[in-house]
C-alpha cells in the first residue's frame, strides 16, 4: 500500500509516539498528528510540541468538549441508551466524533490515509474504521497493531530508545484507562480476573461510598425537550453542566460500575467504569419522562433501546438505521420539559421529586380518595373485553 501522507489519532503516549516513527519508517510517508480534547484532563498544551519532536510534520489539538456533549452524549441520553442493561457507553460514544474530525483533517490536508492505535482485539478499531469508511469511502486505513511485530510494552520502549523517540516511561499502571468528560474506563491487567475486586486507589472521578459525606445532597436538574439545561437553577452549557454534575455526584460516590461485557469482535471483557454525571442525568431523565411522556410512545421507545445501544457500542453511529432511530427518539422528546429533584447519598442517586409545566400526571385520576373524574365501574367492561381472548383459548388450562 503506497501512502504519501497519513493523519494519526495521537494521544502523546508511548504507543502513538512510536507509531509516528513507525509510519515514516514503514511507509515513508508524512505524518500529521491529531489529538481530540474530550475533557480527558491531560496536559494537552505540550501534546503539539511532543508530536512535532516525535517526527510529525504538523499537529492539531482540537477542543471538542462542547460538541461532544451536545451532539453525541445528549442525543444518546435522550434515548436512555445503555448497553446490555448497565453500560452507559462513555468510550463508545467518543469514537465517532474523534474519527469524524480525523477525516475532516485528512480531507483538509489532502492525506490519503488515516491511522489509529487501537488493538486488533478491541471494539475501538471497529468504531474508528466504520466512521472512516462512512465519511471517506476511499480512505486507506493503517492499524499498526494489526501489522507490526511490536507485541508488548517492552518492545515499544526498546523501539523508542533505538529511534530516540522522546517518550516518558513511567511505572506501568496495572490496567488500561480511557477518560473523557462523560466517563473513565479501566480494563485489562489486574482487572482481567472477574472475581478480583478493584483496588480503591484506582478510582479517579468518584470517592468510595464508605468515604462519601454522611449528609445527603439535594440537586435540581431542569430539562427542555429531553436535554438538561440547568443545575440548581443555574443555566450551563452542555459540557459545563456535565462537568458540574461529575464533581457533585463524584463527591457522593455515584456512578461506579463493574461489568463483564460482550465485545463486538466476539470475546467477553471485564470493564470497570465511573460515570457520575451521566448516571445522574440518566436517572433524572427517566423520572421526568414518567410524567411528561405518553405511555405507549415511551414503551415503543424503550423497546428500541437495546438496538440503539448496540449500534453505538458496535460503531454504527453514522449508519442510516441509527439516524432513523434518532429521529423517532427526538420526536418522542418534545414536551419532556420540567425539573427533577434528586438526593445523592453514599453511591445512590435517588429521585425525590419531579414537576413539569405540561405534566400528564393527574392527581384527580390517581387518588385513592373520592373523585369526580373517574367512574370505577367502567373498568368492568375494560377487563372483560381484554379477558375475552383468554376465555376463548382452549390451550389455557
Amino acid at each position: 500500500m503506497k501512502i504519501k501522507k497519513a493523519v494519526l489519532a495521537y494521544s502523546g503516549g508511548l504507543d502513538t509516539s512510536v507509531i509516528i516513527t513507525w509510519l515514516k519508517e514503514t511507509y515513508g510517508c508524512e505524518v500529521i498528528a491529531y489529538c481530540a480534547d474530550l475533557g480527558q484532563e491531560e496536559d494537552l498544551k505540550g501534546i503539539k510540541n511532543k508530536a512535532l519532536k516525535s517526527g510529525a510534520s504538523k499537529a492539531y489539538v482540537l477542543d471538542l468538549k462542547e460538541e461532544f456533549v451536545k451532539n453525541y452524549v445528549f442525543p444518546m441520553l435522550r434515548a436512555n441508551a445503555v448497553y446490555e442493561g448497565t453500560y452507559l457507553m462513555g468510550t463508545s460514544i467518543a469514537r465517532p466524533l474523534i474519527a469524524r474530525k480525523q477525516i475532516e483533517i485528512a480531507k483538509k490536508e489532502k492525506a490519503d490515509a488515516v491511522c489509529h492505535g487501537a488493538t486488533g482485539k478491541g471494539n475501538d478499531q471497529v468504531r474508528f474504521e466504520l466512521t472512516f469508511y462512512a465519511l471517506k469511502p476511499d480512505v486507506k486505513v493503517i492499524a499498526p497493531w494489526r501489522e507490526w511485530d511490536l507485541d508488548s510494552r517492552e518492545s515499544l520502549i526498546k523501539y523508542a530508545k533505538k529511534h530516540k523517540i522522546p517518550v516518558t516511561v513511567t511505572k506501568k499502571k496495572p490496567y488500561s484507562m480511557d477518560m473523557n468528560l462523560f466517563h473513565i474506563s479501566y480494563e485489562g491487567g489486574i482487572l482481567e480476573d472477574p472475581w478480583a475486586e478493584p483496588k480503591e486507589d484506582m478510582f479517579t472521578m468518584t470517592v468510595s461510598p464508605e468515604k462519601a459525606p454522611a449528609k445527603p445532597q439535594y440537586i435540581q436538574i431542569a430539562y427542555k425537550n429531553g436535554d438538561p439545561v440547568s443545575v440548581d437553577g443555574k443555566k450551563l452549557s452542555p459540557a459545563k453542566l456535565l462537568k458540574k454534575l461529575n464533581t457533585v455526584a463524584g463527591k457522593h460516590g455515584v456512578g461506579r460500575l463493574d461489568i463483564v461485557e460482550n465485545r463486538f469482535v466476539g470475546m467477553k471483557a471485564r470493564g470497570v467504569y465511573e460515570t457520575p454525571g451521566g448516571t445522574v442525568l440518566q436517572t433524572a431523565h427517566r423520572a421526568l419522562e414518567s410524567i411528561t411522556s405518553d405511555r405507549d410512545l415511551m414503551h415503543l421507545r424503550d423497546s428500541l433501546i437495546p438496538k440503539y445501544a448496540e449500534l453505538i457500542y458496535n460503531g454504527f453511529w453514522d449508519s442510516p438505521e441509527r439516524q432513523a432511530l434518532q429521529k423517532l427518539i427526538d420526536e418522542s422528546q418534545k414536551g419532556v420539559t420540567g425539573t427533577v429533584r434528586l438526593k445523592l447519598y453514599k453511591g445512590n442517586c435517588i429521585v425525590v421529586g419531579r414537576k413539569a409545566p405540561k405534566s400528564m400526571y393527574s392527581p384527580e385520576h390517581a387518588t385513592f380518595e373520592a373523585d369526580d373524574v373517574y367512574n370505577q365501574k367502567d373498568a368492568e367492561g375494560f377487563i372483560k373485553l381484554n379477558a375475552l381472548r383468554l376465555k376463548m383459548n382452549p390451550r389455557i388450562k
